[in-house]
């Protein structure tokens, strides 16, 4: 059994918000992207990408699909559809030339996680207290620490920390990473944008998973506590507890 909860917010600095979430609790799918480009080219690529997503998904019932390597490559399939349509449309030239967005997405079977990144968007694992993130950024900064050219805390003030090497739409073809893991009741899933855990270090986060039992409760707490900590940007939060 699953409690989840969700909110997205324009943050404090924002006029626009260009994060979009979906949830579909019926297929235990969840979704959430950040979208990049000038005027309001970040929010239709971040709206394309989880329609296009969703759409996928309905049309090729999921449940379907066997998994390990059948179920990774259904999700490759389906973010290369979304990023085939958002690339066109950021033809140069165009009115949302340029446009792209990261995405994170989780579906939940039979009490397994399958996370599926594009991005610096990130998932989370909150269990017995201890934070874990499953996702890896795909940033500029996330190759200079990997590469052991910088540290961790050099990486959070550096003035191109938010640039990212991937995104749907940014190439005409887009590699996903692809994680999976057996769940236990008490685990909490995070999947947020970087308007989170840019504003709210992340055993902040694990203090708040434990500190409020609905989802509903915790979602809206880690929003309000990025915002009062700058909200420098659009915030999204999709929490999930297993029961």
């Amino acid at each position: 059994m699953l409690s989840v909860g969700f909110k997205t917010d324009k943050g404090m600095k924002r006029e626009a918000n260009e994060d979009s979430v979906f949830v579909l609790p019926d297929r235990q799918l969840y979704i959430v992207a950040d979208g990049v480009g000038g005027r309001s080219s970040g929010e239709v690529a971040s709206r394309m990408a989880v329609e296009s997503i969703a759409n996928y998904v309905n049309d090729r019932p999921i449940e379907d699909v066997p998994g390990g390597s059948a179920l990774r490559a259904y999700f490759q399939d389906a973010l290369s559809e979304a990023n085939s349509r958002i690339y066109e449309k950021a033809s140069p030239g165009g009115s949302f030339s340029g446009m792209a967005t990261t995405c994170v997405l989780c579906y939940i079977r039979n009490d397994y996680a399958f996370v599926v990144n594009v991005g610096d968007s990130r998932a989370y694992l909150v269990r017995e207290g201890e934070i874990h993130q499953v996702t890896e950024d795909h940033s500029a900064v996330r190759e200079l620490v990997r590469s052991g050219l910088i540290t961790e805390d050099e990486a959070k003030v550096r003035p191109d920390r938010n640039i990212i090497t991937r995104a749907l739409g940014g190439e005409s073809r887009i590699e996903t990473d692809f994680f999976s893991f057996e769940l236990f009741p008490g685990d909490t899933l995070i999947l947020c944008t970087d308007g989170l855990y840019s504003e709210v270090e992340e055993r902040r986060i694990a203090e708040l998973c434990g500190r409020y039992k609905t989802m509903y409760r915790l979602t809206r707490q880690l929003v309000d506590e990025a915002n009062r900590n700058g909200g420098s940007d659009n915030v999204s939060v999709v929490c999930i507890r297993i029961q």
